[in-house]
Protein backbone atom coordinates (compact mmCIF):
# COMPACT_ATOMS: atom_id res chain seq x y z
CA UNK A 1 0.00 0.00 0.00
CA UNK A 2 2.91 2.82 0.84
CA UNK A 3 4.60 1.35 -2.03
CA UNK A 4 1.50 2.33 -4.52
CA UNK A 5 1.46 5.76 -2.76
CA UNK A 6 4.77 6.33 -2.94
CA UNK A 7 4.40 5.99 -6.79
CA UNK A 8 1.66 8.23 -7.02
CA UNK A 9 3.88 10.69 -4.95
CA UNK A 10 6.46 10.11 -7.19
CA UNK A 11 4.29 10.90 -10.42
CA UNK A 12 2.80 14.17 -8.59
CA UNK A 13 6.02 15.36 -7.83
CA UNK A 14 7.54 14.66 -11.14
CA UNK A 15 4.73 16.28 -12.96
CA UNK A 16 4.54 19.55 -10.91
CA UNK A 17 8.59 19.88 -11.51
CA UNK A 18 7.25 19.33 -15.09
CA UNK A 19 5.03 22.30 -15.13
CA UNK A 20 7.49 24.49 -13.44
CA UNK A 21 9.81 23.46 -16.16
CA UNK A 22 7.93 24.66 -18.51
CA UNK A 23 6.60 27.51 -16.75
CA UNK A 24 10.07 28.70 -16.29
CA UNK A 25 10.68 27.97 -20.23
CA UNK A 26 7.83 30.16 -20.63
CA UNK A 27 9.13 32.57 -18.61
CA UNK A 28 12.63 32.68 -20.17
CA UNK A 29 10.99 33.05 -24.12
CA UNK A 30 8.62 35.71 -22.78
CA UNK A 31 11.73 37.88 -21.20
CA UNK A 32 13.12 37.61 -24.93
CA UNK A 33 10.30 38.58 -26.77
CA UNK A 34 10.07 41.79 -24.43
CA UNK A 35 13.77 42.72 -24.60
CA UNK A 36 13.09 42.70 -28.36
CA UNK A 37 10.28 45.08 -28.39
CA UNK A 38 12.33 47.39 -25.97
CA UNK A 39 15.03 47.25 -27.96
CA UNK A 40 12.95 48.55 -30.90
CA UNK A 41 11.38 51.10 -28.59
CA UNK A 42 14.67 52.60 -27.43
CA UNK A 43 15.83 52.74 -30.59
CA UNK A 44 12.72 54.67 -31.59
CA UNK A 45 12.98 56.91 -28.57
CA UNK A 46 16.87 57.42 -29.61
CA UNK A 47 16.02 58.24 -32.81
CA UNK A 48 13.36 60.77 -31.85
CA UNK A 49 15.55 62.52 -28.85
CA UNK A 50 18.45 62.61 -31.67
CA UNK A 51 15.37 64.01 -33.71
CA UNK A 52 14.64 66.70 -31.45
CA UNK A 53 18.14 67.68 -30.30
CA UNK A 54 18.30 68.34 -34.04
CA UNK A 55 15.53 70.80 -33.99
CA UNK A 56 16.81 72.09 -30.94
CA UNK A 57 20.00 73.02 -32.72
CA UNK A 58 18.25 74.29 -35.75
CA UNK A 59 16.12 76.57 -33.69
CA UNK A 60 18.93 77.66 -31.55
CA UNK A 61 21.11 78.63 -34.91
CA UNK A 62 18.49 80.65 -36.30
CA UNK A 63 17.37 82.04 -33.01
CA UNK A 64 20.70 83.39 -32.55
CA UNK A 65 20.81 84.42 -36.07
CA UNK A 66 17.65 86.26 -35.43
CA UNK A 67 19.50 88.04 -32.36
CA UNK A 68 22.45 88.92 -34.24
CA UNK A 69 20.67 90.52 -37.21
CA UNK A 70 19.09 92.61 -34.57
CA UNK A 71 22.02 93.53 -33.46
CA UNK A 72 23.72 94.46 -36.85
CA UNK A 73 20.04 96.63 -37.10
CA UNK A 74 20.69 98.28 -34.07
CA UNK A 75 24.36 98.76 -34.67
CA UNK A 76 23.88 100.62 -38.39
CA UNK A 77 21.16 102.21 -37.09
CA UNK A 78 23.24 103.32 -34.27
CA UNK A 79 25.77 104.68 -36.69
CA UNK A 80 23.49 105.85 -39.29
CA UNK A 81 21.90 108.08 -36.55
CA UNK A 82 25.58 109.51 -35.73
CA UNK A 83 26.43 110.49 -39.46
CA UNK A 84 23.01 112.03 -39.66
CA UNK A 85 23.66 114.50 -37.11
CA UNK A 86 27.13 114.89 -37.96
CA UNK A 87 25.38 115.45 -41.58
CA UNK A 88 23.22 118.43 -40.22
CA UNK A 89 20.26 116.13 -39.29
CA UNK A 90 17.11 116.19 -40.29
CA UNK A 91 16.28 115.29 -43.72
CA UNK A 92 19.01 116.68 -45.02
CA UNK A 93 21.49 114.97 -43.08
CA UNK A 94 19.44 111.55 -43.68
CA UNK A 95 19.50 112.22 -47.41
CA UNK A 96 23.06 112.77 -47.14
CA UNK A 97 24.10 109.60 -45.30
CA UNK A 98 22.09 107.54 -47.77
CA UNK A 99 23.67 109.16 -50.37
CA UNK A 100 26.88 108.47 -49.61
CA UNK A 101 28.05 112.33 -49.16
CA UNK A 102 29.38 114.66 -46.24
CA UNK A 103 28.29 118.21 -45.51
CA UNK A 104 31.68 119.76 -46.75
CA UNK A 105 30.85 118.44 -50.66
CA UNK A 106 27.07 120.21 -50.32
CA UNK A 107 27.62 123.51 -48.68
CA UNK A 108 30.55 124.17 -51.70
CA UNK A 109 27.98 123.44 -54.91
CA UNK A 110 28.13 126.37 -57.25
CA UNK A 111 24.93 127.35 -58.97
CA UNK A 112 23.28 125.15 -61.89
CA UNK A 113 21.45 125.36 -64.84
CA UNK A 114 19.84 122.48 -67.06
CA UNK A 115 18.04 122.32 -70.19
CA UNK A 116 15.32 120.30 -69.31
CA UNK A 117 13.95 118.39 -72.31
CA UNK A 118 10.99 116.07 -73.34
CA UNK A 119 10.52 114.73 -77.00
CA UNK A 120 7.02 113.98 -78.61
CA UNK A 121 5.74 110.71 -79.25
CA UNK A 122 5.61 111.53 -83.32
CA UNK A 123 5.93 109.07 -85.88
CA UNK A 124 6.69 111.46 -88.52
CA UNK A 125 9.30 113.28 -86.50
CA UNK A 126 11.39 113.26 -83.15
CA UNK A 127 10.39 116.85 -82.31
CA UNK A 128 11.42 118.34 -78.77
CA UNK A 129 7.65 119.69 -77.33
CA UNK A 130 9.05 120.28 -73.30
CA UNK A 131 11.91 122.78 -73.53
CA UNK A 132 12.27 124.54 -69.82
CA UNK A 133 15.67 126.20 -68.79
CA UNK A 134 15.64 125.27 -64.76
CA UNK A 135 18.45 126.83 -62.95
CA UNK A 136 18.77 126.17 -59.18
CA UNK A 137 21.51 128.36 -56.50
CA UNK A 138 21.72 126.22 -53.15
CA UNK A 139 23.47 128.85 -51.42
CA UNK A 140 21.02 130.96 -51.77
CA UNK A 141 18.24 128.07 -51.93
CA UNK A 142 16.43 130.43 -55.19
CA UNK A 143 15.69 128.33 -58.69
CA UNK A 144 13.30 129.13 -61.49
CA UNK A 145 11.76 127.66 -64.95
CA UNK A 146 11.66 129.31 -68.09
CA UNK A 147 9.63 127.09 -70.55
CA UNK A 148 10.48 127.93 -74.57
CA UNK A 149 7.91 127.75 -76.66
CA UNK A 150 8.42 124.34 -79.17
CA UNK A 151 7.89 126.78 -81.99
CA UNK A 152 10.48 129.33 -81.47
CA UNK A 153 12.00 130.73 -84.34
CA UNK A 154 15.93 130.71 -84.73
CA UNK A 155 16.15 131.63 -88.29
CA UNK A 156 17.83 134.50 -89.93
CA UNK A 157 15.50 135.49 -92.25
CA UNK A 158 11.39 136.00 -90.89
CA UNK A 159 10.42 136.31 -94.72
CA UNK A 160 11.93 132.72 -95.67
CA UNK A 161 11.22 130.96 -92.35
CA UNK A 162 10.36 127.25 -92.81
CA UNK A 163 9.34 124.67 -90.52
CA UNK A 164 13.45 123.69 -89.93
CA UNK A 165 13.42 127.20 -87.92
CA UNK A 166 11.52 125.86 -84.98
CA UNK A 167 13.52 125.33 -82.04
CA UNK A 168 12.20 121.78 -81.19
CA UNK A 169 13.74 120.66 -84.21
CA UNK A 170 17.18 121.29 -83.18
CA UNK A 171 17.99 118.84 -80.87
CA UNK A 172 17.30 115.51 -83.51
CA UNK A 173 20.09 117.29 -85.47
CA UNK A 174 22.80 118.39 -82.45
CA UNK A 175 22.07 118.23 -79.04
CA UNK A 176 25.16 120.77 -78.38
CA UNK A 177 23.55 123.23 -80.93
CA UNK A 178 20.45 123.26 -78.97
CA UNK A 179 22.29 123.90 -76.00
CA UNK A 180 24.21 126.56 -77.35
CA UNK A 181 21.32 128.20 -78.96
CA UNK A 182 19.31 128.08 -75.51
CA UNK A 183 22.15 129.51 -73.64
CA UNK A 184 22.46 132.79 -76.45
CA UNK A 185 18.85 133.09 -76.51
CA UNK A 186 18.59 132.95 -72.95
CA UNK A 187 22.11 135.02 -72.18
CA UNK A 188 23.34 132.50 -69.79
CA UNK A 189 25.66 129.73 -69.47
CA UNK A 190 23.94 126.28 -69.72
CA UNK A 191 26.23 123.83 -69.29
CA UNK A 192 23.91 120.41 -68.75
CA UNK A 193 20.71 119.31 -70.90
CA UNK A 194 18.59 116.06 -70.22
CA UNK A 195 16.42 114.59 -72.44
CA UNK A 196 13.61 112.69 -70.26
CA UNK A 197 11.82 109.65 -71.79
CA UNK A 198 8.63 108.86 -71.33
CA UNK A 199 9.05 105.89 -69.54
CA UNK A 200 11.41 107.70 -66.68
CA UNK A 201 8.02 109.45 -66.10
CA UNK A 202 5.79 106.78 -65.85
CA UNK A 203 8.16 104.89 -63.79
CA UNK A 204 9.45 107.59 -61.48
CA UNK A 205 5.59 108.17 -60.78
CA UNK A 206 4.73 104.88 -60.14
CA UNK A 207 8.13 104.31 -57.44
CA UNK A 208 6.90 107.09 -55.75
CA UNK A 209 3.20 105.88 -55.53
CA UNK A 210 1.59 108.58 -57.79
CA UNK A 211 1.65 112.26 -57.16
CA UNK A 212 -1.01 114.63 -56.02
CA UNK A 213 -1.81 116.86 -58.45
CA UNK A 214 -4.68 119.22 -59.25
CA UNK A 215 -5.51 119.18 -63.01
CA UNK A 216 -6.58 122.23 -64.04
CA UNK A 217 -9.58 121.72 -66.44
CA UNK A 218 -11.30 118.46 -67.80
CA UNK A 219 -8.74 116.86 -70.62
CA UNK A 220 -10.38 114.61 -72.81
CA UNK A 221 -8.42 114.20 -76.43
CA UNK A 222 -7.52 111.02 -78.55
CA UNK A 223 -5.05 110.57 -81.22
CA UNK A 224 -5.09 107.02 -82.83
CA UNK A 225 -2.23 108.03 -84.74
CA UNK A 226 -0.05 108.16 -81.58
CA UNK A 227 -1.65 105.96 -80.03
CA UNK A 228 -2.70 108.64 -77.54
CA UNK A 229 -5.78 108.59 -75.52
CA UNK A 230 -6.14 111.63 -72.68
CA UNK A 231 -9.08 111.50 -70.06
CA UNK A 232 -8.36 112.86 -67.17
CA UNK A 233 -11.09 114.84 -64.78
CA UNK A 234 -10.18 118.57 -63.45
CA UNK A 235 -9.72 118.58 -59.45
CA UNK A 236 -7.10 117.58 -57.00
CA UNK A 237 -6.43 113.59 -56.96
CA UNK A 238 -3.56 111.54 -56.92
CA UNK A 239 -1.64 110.81 -60.77
CA UNK A 240 -0.31 107.43 -61.61
CA UNK A 241 2.81 107.02 -64.31
CA UNK A 242 0.16 106.74 -66.91
CA UNK A 243 -1.67 109.61 -65.98
CA UNK A 244 1.47 111.37 -65.76
CA UNK A 245 2.37 111.42 -69.25
CA UNK A 246 -1.59 112.48 -70.38
CA UNK A 247 -1.32 115.83 -68.28
CA UNK A 248 2.31 116.78 -69.83
CA UNK A 249 0.98 116.06 -73.60
CA UNK A 250 -2.38 117.48 -73.21
CA UNK A 251 -2.84 120.82 -75.78
CA UNK A 252 -6.60 120.32 -76.07
CA UNK A 253 -9.59 118.31 -76.09
CA UNK A 254 -11.50 116.57 -79.28
CA UNK A 255 -13.92 119.19 -79.42
CA UNK A 256 -10.82 122.08 -79.78
CA UNK A 257 -11.36 123.76 -76.48
CA UNK A 258 -8.42 124.04 -74.33
CA UNK A 259 -7.24 125.47 -71.25
CA UNK A 260 -9.06 128.95 -70.48
CA UNK A 261 -7.38 132.32 -71.68
CA UNK A 262 -6.58 133.37 -67.99
CA UNK A 263 -4.63 130.13 -68.16
CA UNK A 264 -2.66 130.05 -70.95
CA UNK A 265 -4.66 128.25 -74.00
CA UNK A 266 -3.14 125.32 -75.91
CA UNK A 267 0.71 125.34 -75.78
CA UNK A 268 1.01 127.99 -73.04
CA UNK A 269 -1.59 125.94 -70.70
CA UNK A 270 0.68 123.07 -71.46
CA UNK A 271 3.97 124.72 -70.65
CA UNK A 272 2.29 125.90 -67.34
CA UNK A 273 0.95 122.72 -66.17
CA UNK A 274 4.43 120.50 -67.56
CA UNK A 275 6.04 123.24 -64.78
CA UNK A 276 3.89 122.83 -61.74
CA UNK A 277 3.68 118.85 -62.25
CA UNK A 278 7.66 119.07 -62.39
CA UNK A 279 7.90 121.20 -59.61
CA UNK A 280 4.69 118.80 -57.75
CA UNK A 281 7.08 115.54 -58.58
CA UNK A 282 10.73 116.95 -57.36
CA UNK A 283 8.78 118.47 -53.87
CA UNK A 284 7.11 114.70 -52.97
CA UNK A 285 10.20 113.34 -54.16
CA UNK A 286 11.90 114.97 -51.74
CA UNK A 287 9.33 114.42 -48.84
CA UNK A 288 11.22 112.11 -45.75
CA UNK A 289 8.92 109.17 -46.46
CA UNK A 290 10.70 108.76 -50.50
CA UNK A 291 14.16 109.54 -49.31
CA UNK A 292 15.29 105.55 -49.23
CA UNK A 293 13.63 105.91 -52.81
CA UNK A 294 16.17 108.16 -54.10
CA UNK A 295 18.76 106.00 -55.29
CA UNK A 296 15.95 104.00 -57.28
CA UNK A 297 14.37 107.38 -58.79
CA UNK A 298 17.94 108.85 -59.77
CA UNK A 299 18.74 105.47 -61.68
CA UNK A 300 15.70 105.35 -63.38
CA UNK A 301 15.92 108.69 -64.19
CA UNK A 302 19.99 107.58 -65.57
CA UNK A 303 18.58 104.97 -67.62
CA UNK A 304 16.12 106.62 -69.74
CA UNK A 305 17.35 110.21 -70.61
CA UNK A 306 19.94 111.27 -72.69
CA UNK A 307 22.14 113.82 -70.88
CA UNK A 308 25.44 115.60 -70.88
CA UNK A 309 25.30 114.97 -66.91
CA UNK A 310 27.50 112.66 -64.98
CA UNK A 311 25.71 111.45 -61.93
CA UNK A 312 28.24 111.77 -59.37
CA UNK A 313 28.22 115.46 -60.35
CA UNK A 314 24.16 115.90 -59.83
CA UNK A 315 24.01 113.77 -56.94
CA UNK A 316 25.32 116.01 -54.47
CA UNK A 317 22.56 119.04 -55.01
CA UNK A 318 19.65 116.42 -54.01
CA UNK A 319 20.20 116.68 -50.08
CA UNK A 320 20.71 120.88 -50.09
CA UNK A 321 16.64 120.65 -51.97
CA UNK A 322 15.34 119.11 -48.85
CA UNK A 323 15.22 122.68 -46.76
CA UNK A 324 13.95 124.59 -50.11
CA UNK A 325 10.81 126.23 -50.27
CA UNK A 326 9.14 124.64 -53.74
CA UNK A 327 6.29 127.01 -53.29
CA UNK A 328 8.91 129.52 -54.04
CA UNK A 329 10.28 128.10 -57.34
CA UNK A 330 9.61 131.22 -59.72
CA UNK A 331 7.92 129.79 -63.08
CA UNK A 332 7.86 132.41 -66.31
CA UNK A 333 7.39 131.74 -70.19
CA UNK A 334 10.40 133.20 -72.64
CA UNK A 335 8.82 136.22 -73.36
CA UNK A 336 7.55 136.79 -77.00
CA UNK A 337 5.02 136.73 -79.11
CA UNK A 338 3.13 134.57 -81.55
CA UNK A 339 3.59 136.11 -85.50
CA UNK A 340 2.79 134.57 -88.63
CA UNK A 341 6.23 134.44 -90.48
CA UNK A 342 6.22 133.14 -94.39
CA UNK A 343 2.69 132.20 -94.08
CA UNK A 344 3.80 130.06 -90.83
CA UNK A 345 3.33 130.54 -87.49
CA UNK A 346 6.38 131.20 -84.84
CA UNK A 347 6.78 132.18 -81.62
CA UNK A 348 8.94 135.03 -81.64
CA UNK A 349 11.32 136.03 -78.81
CA UNK A 350 11.28 139.56 -77.05
CA UNK A 351 14.88 139.85 -76.33
CA UNK A 352 14.29 143.10 -74.61
CA UNK A 353 11.95 141.84 -72.26
CA UNK A 354 14.60 138.68 -71.81
CA UNK A 355 17.59 140.34 -71.03
CA UNK A 356 15.14 142.10 -68.01
CA UNK A 357 13.55 138.78 -66.54
CA UNK A 358 17.17 137.16 -66.05
CA UNK A 359 17.97 140.01 -64.83
CA UNK A 360 15.30 140.08 -62.39
CA UNK A 361 15.43 136.54 -61.29
CA UNK A 362 19.37 136.95 -60.58
CA UNK A 363 20.02 133.70 -62.07
CA UNK A 364 23.46 133.10 -62.46
CA UNK A 365 25.63 133.61 -65.75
Amino acid sequence: MNRINNSRNNKKRNKKDLDEIEVKKGKKAKTKKELKEEKKKAKKVEKEAKREARKRKIRSFFFKMFLLLILILIVLGILFYNKTVQNGGGIRGALITVLGLSVENVDDLEPINVLLLGMSEDISAKLTDTIIVCSYNPKNQSASMISIPRDTFIGKDKNQAKGNDKINTLYHKNPDKLLKTVSTMIGIDIDYYALVKTQALIEIVDILGGIDFEVPINMDYDDPTQDLHIHLKAGMQEINGEEAEQLLRFRHNNDGSSYPANYGDNDYGRMKTQRAFITETIKQTIDFKNILKTKSIINTVFQNIETNIVIEEFIPYLPTAVGFEFDSILNYQLPGVSEKCNNLWFFVQDKKETIELIKELKIAK
